[in-house]
């Protein structure tokens, strides 16, 4: 895992904090699933803080299968349960001010020791869920999740998903490098206080999918439809990723 002098950041478009990052993990074997949703829809679920972010009139919904390993804080080994989980969220985009960002609706992870300490220390809506994961040589051939945080809405998913092209990064101004190039994430408190939270990392090397999804309930604590129509999907291999604690914001 490099450090921070190890990362180009001319591709950013925010600077990056000026104070020492936190903790490191790295996201592997991910899928960006994105379905156009009207922004009325997802409205309701965002902090009216946040303005819902929309492309060409567009806002969009994700979701997002992936493995984190090598979770750490800064200048620690690896923390048995926090060293490797699944996880799989669902997001939207949105801006405060000049800042571009994330807003989580929910983070399903099979890790009960992630799951505590994130919805802890950054405010956000992780839950347990039983997980699992197979790989093919080239892609995932069965990755499921099925929702148990006790008191949670019950959502499941189960695809398979391999890419179909070449990594290459995307092209400022296009949708995937709108969706994907995002370094903020936005969260609030019990008390409704709004919080930032920042992470790094090199540019994205996308490639186009496939994914065969045969459940997807995850938007249902939502009230939102997907629609009929096949999702724009991506493909990640293995990216080293910086995170700083969360600033409150005014």
């Amino acid at each position: 895992m490099p450090d921070l002098g190890a990362i180009p950041v001319e591709h950013r478009p925010l600077p990056v904090p000026d104070r020492p990052w936190a903790g490191r993990m790295s996201w592997r074997d991910l899928l960006f699933a994105h379905w156009p949703i009207p922004a009325s829809a997802l409205r309701p679920h965002v902090p009216a803080a946040l303005e819902i972010e929309e492309f060409r009139g567009t806002a969009w919904l994700a979701v997002i299968p992936f493995e984190m390993t090598d979770m750490r804080l800064r200048g620690a080994p690896a923390i048995p349960g926090l060293a490797r989980t699944l996880e799989l969220n669902v997001r939207t985009y949105v801006r405060r001010g000049s800042v571009p960002g994330v807003w989580f609706f929910s983070l399903d992870a099979e890790s009960r020791l992630a799951v505590m300490g994130a919805r802890r220390l950054y405010h956000l809506n992780y839950l347990y869920a039983r997980m699992d994961i197979e790989r093919t040589n080239d892609g995932v051939s069965l990755y499921t999740c099925r929702r148990v945080h006790r008191g949670a809405p019950p959502a499941k998913f189960s695809a398979g998903y391999r890419p179909t092209g070449a990594p290459r990064p995307s092209e400022p101004g296009s949708l995937e490098h709108w969706l994907t190039e995002r370094y903020v994430l936005f969260s609030t408190d019990r008390r409704g206080r709004l919080y930032r939270g920042d992470i790094h990392h090199a540019p994205w090397l996308l490639q186009p999918a496939k994914a065969d999804i045969a459940i997807n309930t995850m938007t249902e604590q939502l009230g939102v439809t997907l629609p009929a129509a096949r999702p724009i999907l991506h493909f990640a291999k293995p990216l080293d990723v910086l995170v700083w604690t969360l600033e409150p914001m005014a």
